[in-house]
């Protein structure tokens, strides 16, 4: 299950490190011995939008638990142009940082903070200890798991649509909000995707003449879910 924020209660001494784990279910379903090991171990960092959190080839550390925030993960083509693996949201961990951990592997891919966000890194080897004992961390791994093929899955989809327009709509569909609301820039879509501004605003513009979505500064809006998911896969005819 996926790590749940809770209020932090006022805890002896008000120490940072305390009230800080103290948001995470995780940690109060820990074992009293094991909260104990975490507490002294977990390292935090805050980081601001764009800036660097992992890079390809780099060892890792520890396991890495969005707090604050949202996390992106992604490749690099040889040309320079990017395109987005999946986010890390708030109470989410890193499955690849943990499988760095766990077979001594150099980190495969890029991170970088999508907006203010706060990390916590739990040590390599405290990561390990607590895994063979404590349920909850168990649990966390294969959540943690099956979010990535999830969301791997849904990045090969992307790649493998037929036409620009399409992976664009099924971009939307996959990252905007409950609501329906996507909020980045063209330029940030562009980048996701591994394109240039100009083609996702040209791509952009006959979404929104077809009724599908309306756009505005920082914020695409869908209009027509069903019509947005037929540009993916048209009715049969």
């Amino acid at each position: 299950m996926p790590i749940q924020m809770t209020r932090p209660d006022p805890l002896p001494g008000n120490h940072r490190r305390s009230t800080a784990l103290a948001r995470l279910e995780l940690f109060q379903s820990l074992s009293g011995a094991a909260q104990k090991l975490l507490a002294g171990s977990v390292v935090f960092k805050k980081a601001s939008p764009a800036d660097p959190i992992l890079y390809r080839g780099q060892p890792v550390s520890g396991a890495f638990l969005v707090l604050e925030g949202r996390l992106r993960v992604f490749t690099i083509a040889p040309n320079g142009t990017e395109a987005t693996l999946y986010f890390l949201d708030p109470g989410e961990a890193c499955v690849l940082s943990i499988n760095c951990l766990f077979h001594d592997l150099q980190y495969p891919a890029w991170v970088q903070a999508e907006t203010a966000t706060e990390v916590a890194v739990i040590p390599g080897p405290v990561y390990r200890t607590l895994f063979e004992s404590e349920r909850t961390i168990q649990n966390l791994t294969v959540h943690a798991l099956s979010v990535l093929v999830y969301r791997l899955m849904a990045a090969l989809e992307q790649v493998h649509a037929g036409t620009q327009r399409q992976r664009l709509a099924q971009f939307i569909l996959t990252h905007a909000s409950v609501g329906g609301q996507l909020r980045m820039t063209q330029q940030q879509v562009a980048r996701h995707l591994g394109t240039t501004r100009e083609v996702v605003a040209r791509l952009i513009q006959d979404l929104v003449a077809h009724g599908l979505v309306k756009s505005q500064r920082g914020l695409i809006r869908i209009r027509n879910r069903a019509g947005l998911s037929r540009v993916i896969a048209p009715d049969p005819k």
